[in-house]
């Protein structure tokens, strides 16, 4: 089912090194602090050691070749690690061929873009926060970036809170006199200008169908909140204009739905998208619309068991110490499975629901995944919150979810971008 190169270990690696002693990096409930784990496995993977993913193994734990430079790493991040004989290692790696575990080895660590605007948001990042808390190096890319090729650069690329379909996350009604929000339109406008397009909306077009290549030519994208939905109308309204006067200065085409192209989408299809500019929700996409009768609560969503061994790609997104993240609003906060394509995998759900909050999928030679809502640790984060102070959620299964991401690509062989 996944086309692509995963670095998996044979029977005949699993004692591999076994003469040698390793350091465990647990990542069960035991762990003091997972954000920070994930960080220091990356770092040390920029140093060109070898770390092993133990799928399914105490959470999703991790181990490498034993080294004092390594431990005093982990003791100043404040980790958990547990120094391993090679008699218990082989006992390790006995138990994980012998139970739905796998043992994945992480070589080259990616390198990460995170799409976001020059100035300050009135809101934050989450995962942003969770690669600086961890440590992890990322370079920030926008529109100009993306246009002028910048993303061949890159392995990973993250969107967040932000709206491809050129009408300001549809914030008119409430934030039209803010600011901040007038501030952010000019800006939008004039890049736009800058960039060679008379509307924000044809603009955020060109960027989608560049970011949609990327996949497609190997890259790895994982997104959140309002990113997934305004990307997704985004490519299937490439021919089409959906977006108010209010936003663009132009009506919307009165034949907009015949000319959906739901090919150049990425999860979705048949969704139905919401033109009313003085609605705050896009589409059908989100079960929780926001403002609407049909807004719903959060609910806490279940991660889904995947075969290690058979299905070591959905087994490492879903890595975690608790398989029920509790749930979270966003602008996107669960997607529908109604109109999720069939050859999307859900990744987690809000079982006898229609509630969808976690996805993963190919296009061409890369990967997506789509993860619902704005910040796992705050309920509803509105424009104005303060910052989510991670230092407080150290041991957060949500954005453990974000940073199983971050890793994951490091488990391929990288091809080379053309």
């Amino acid at each position: 089912m996944y086309k692509v190169k995963i670095l998996l270990v044979s029977f005949s690696l699993l004692f591999t090194g076994v003469s040698q002693a390793k350091l465990l990096i647990p990542m069960d409930q035991t762990q003091t602090d997972h954000l920070k784990a994930y960080g220091v496995v990356y770092n040390i993977l920029k140093e060109g050691q070898t770390v092993y993913w133990l799928l399914n193994f105490r959470g999703g734990s991790f181990a490498l070749n034993n080294g004092d430079s390594f431990i005093l790493n982990f003791r100043k991040a404040g980790v958990k690690t547990t120094d391993i004989g090679p008699e218990k290692w082989g006992e390790i790696s006995k138990t994980i061929e012998e139970n739905n575990m796998h043992k994945v080895v992480l070589e080259t660590p990616p390198k990460i873009a995170v799409y976001t605007p020059p100035g300050k948001l009135p809101w934050d990042d989450a995962v942003t926060l969770a690669l600086t808390y961890a440590e992890i190096p990322f370079d920030k890319v926008y529109d100009k970036e993306v246009l002028s090729g910048k993303l061949d650069d890159y392995d990973w690329l993250h969107l967040h809170h932000e709206d491809f379909t050129g009408q300001y996350s549809k914030f008119h009604r409430s934030f039209s006199n803010a600011p901040w929000y007038q501030k952010q339109r000019h800006e939008l406008e004039s890049l736009a200008r800058s960039l060679g397009f008379d509307k924000v909306s044809e603009c955020k077009k060109a960027v989608a169908l560049t970011i949609r290549k990327y996949v497609e030519n190997g890259g790895f994208l994982f997104a959140m909140c309002s990113a997934i939905n305004t990307l997704e109308i985004a490519l299937a309204a490439l021919g089409t204009d959906i977006v108010d006067e209010v936003y663009d200065g132009d009506g919307v085409d009165p034949d907009y739905r015949s000319k959906l192209d739901f090919t150049m989408t990425m999860a979705f299809e048949n969704f139905e998208i919401i033109t009313d500019p003085l609605a705050a929700s896009f589409c059908n996409i989100d079960v929780n619309q926001v403002n609407t009768p049909n807004r719903k609560e959060a609910e806490d969503f279940v991660l889904f068991e995947f075969s290690a061994k058979l299905d070591p790609v959905p087994s490492m997104l879903t890595q975690n110490h608790s398989s029920v993240i509790k749930g979270y609003l966003g602008l996107l906060t669960s997607m529908n499975r109604n109109v999720i394509k069939n050859d999307v995998i859900i990744l987690g759900d809000v079982p006898g629901t229609t509630m969808v909050n976690y996805i993963h999928g190919i296009i061409g030679k890369g990967q997506f995944a789509y993860l619902g809502g704005h910040d796992p640790e705050d309920y509803a984060h509105a424009v104005g919150d303060k910052p989510t102070m991670l230092e407080l959620h150290k041991n957060s299964p949500g954005y453990r979810l974000i940073l199983n991401n971050v890793l994951f690509p490091a488990a391929q062989r990288q091809e080379r971008k053309t």
